[in-house]
């Protein structure tokens, strides 16, 4: 379809005694014309070797023939040993060769992670990249007082309100414990409901304990219509921390994983070592043992369910040495997550894992350059999911709703990156260089080719301030932090309230206590 030119506003600022101008869209940009969209292909980054990445696979299958891991829980020993791992006499279970590579051969490659909105569906094939939430943070930064308080389901319910209103933030993982609702089942249940009752993208969520899971499963067939109709889209993922670094097995994941598995409900095999504490020091053994759980992750699975919709969910964290503590924001943890993005390209296998953490405290220009470097990489990698891109404060212990907002600033940035450079015919035509030089003014403003890409190859942020040093005093020194606390409560106030029929509102609300 043809390209609409857009229309110049005049704007009540000026520049240089001259009304400063802005383009705008006159009508929306189709789906296929848009600058940068949901599954743009990254990949174009490798921090590894092909050398290195056969080292890292040859070392991980080592660990898992010689090693192995312990702690399974019975029913997960029998699934395993019958598919051909062998249950030693020290309570570990190995994992021969040719068992991993059989179960490699079995595991789904190409995954679609529904939305509850098909439009919202995403497409987990190739080098395909998306960017989400995720977390448990404890606590939300009250960014007006410079503090943190604890998180309740109302704020959980919020930040998927705003996920929901923001283009570049693809899917909604949990993102923050629910702090205000004391029963632990009663905590699975709400943190469900907030995040579905907050937007129509995909949604992940843990699960506290095993005997939760049906109940959860009860309110998830309730929004869904039905347990056909959930089975036919399962909108929901369950983030599951299946192993408990160093090559352990976390007894009661294992058995929410299996009945996930049986309620035909998508999982993230998550192995989440700590590079100095809980994994190896040094990056490339760090993805060596993240790469052996998650492989023993894709054997209890196939095993299970042959081709079960699985995301390879390698996610080692750094510490900081000195102190011991955690360091999501690193550049150490931006080249593990690049280097982990890089085995799921070898491997052929939809992928996740962690970018865009800050440690710093605000949305600072530490925050800024924190996340930036490490989702930048994990995009230019071709990482599928990157979880825990925006809104995660100090570590992962402190959600903001107001660096959410300017995350999706900085991830239209990245995704910009990740499109890359289009050469094609056109864009290297020397038509308008001619034009311009020999017969014309002598430059491109408001040339046809400048306004025909102006839309589809350059975006635009939302909040970000580009004006001139004049033009923003003229304009009162707009703060960004108090712009994003601006759009945060516009979106909030336009929100149209739980997204679900009143009738299924009605219905969850009378068989749960809901605390949104």
């Amino acid at each position: 379809m043809p390209i609409e030119p857009p229309v110049l506003e005049r704007q009540g600022r000026r520049s240089g005694g001259r009304a400063g101008r802005v383009a705008v869209r006159t009508a929306p940009l189709a789906e296929n014309l848009r600058p940068i969209r949901p599954g743009m292909s990254g990949g174009q980054y490798s921090p590894l070797t092909d050398a290195n990445v056969l080292r890292i696979h040859e070392a991980a299958l080592d660990a898992l023939e010689t090693i192995g891991l312990s702690q399974a829980p019975p029913s997960g020993v029998e699934i395993m040993t019958k598919a051909g791992a062998i249950l030693g006499d020290d309570g570990r279970i190995r994992f021969p060769r040719a068992l991993v590579e059989d179960m490699l051969a079995l595991a789904k490659k190409d995954l679609v992670l529904f939305g509850r909105d098909p439009k919202f569906d995403l497409d987990l094939s190739g080098t395909r990249v998306h960017f989400g939430t995720a977390g448990a943070a404890v606590h939300v930064v009250d960014i007006e007082n410079r503090s943190y308080r604890e998180s309740t389901a109302q704020d959980l319910y919020d930040a998927a309100r705003l996920t929901h209103a923001l283009d570049n933030v693809h899917f909604f993982q949990r993102a923050m414990v629910c702090r205000d609702v004391v029963d632990n089942f009663e905590m699975d249940i709400n943190t469900l409901y907030a995040c579905c009752a907050g937007t129509t993208k995909h949604v992940g969520t843990s699960f506290s304990d095993p005997s939760h899971f049906e109940g959860c499963m009860d309110l998830i067939h309730m929004i869904s219509g039905g347990e056909e109709a959930w089975r036919a889209r399962p909108f929901v993922s369950n983030s599951n921390c299946f192993v408990v670094p160093p090559m352990k097995f976390a007894e009661e994941s294992c058995i929410t994983m299996e009945k996930c598995i049986r309620a035909g409900m998508p999982v993230l095999l998550l192995s989440a070592g700590q590079a100095g504490a809980t994994a190896p020091a040094p990056l490339a053994t760090a993805i060596v043992q993240a790469v052996a759980e998650c492989l023993a992750g894709v054997v209890y699975v196939n095993a299970m369910a042959p081709g079960h919709p699985a995301v390879f969910g390698t996610w080692p964290f750094v510490s900081d040495l000195r102190s011991g503590a955690m360091s999501g924001g690193s550049g150490e943890q931006a080249l593990l997550t690049a280097g982990c993005a890089q085995m799921h390209r070898f491997y052929g296998l939809p992928g996740g894992a962690a970018a865009g953490i800050a440690d710093s405290k605000l949305p600072d220009m530490q925050a800024g350059w924190e996340q930036a470097i490490s989702n930048t990489m994990a995009g230019l990698s071709g990482l599928n999911m990157v979880y825990e891109a925006v809104g995660m404060h100090a570590s992962l212990l402190g959600f903001c709703l107001e660096s959410l907002v300017l995350g999706d600033d900085l991830l239209g940035q990245v995704l910009r990156c990740v499109r890359g450079i289009d050469v094609t015919e056109d864009s290297v035509s020397l038509e308008a260089m001619r034009e311009v030089c020999l017969e014309g003014p002598g430059h491109y403003l408001g040339h046809q080719q400048t306004l025909s890409v102006m839309q589809t190859e350059y975006v635009y942020p939302a909040v970000a301030d580009r004006t001139s040093p004049k033009e923003w005093a003229e304009i009162g020194k707009p703060d960004l932090v108090q712009k994003a606390i601006e759009r945060k409560n516009r979106i909030l106030s336009q929100s149209t309230g739980p997204l679900f029929d009143p009738a299924t509102d009605a219905a969850i609300r009378a068989a749960f206590k809901i605390y949104v």
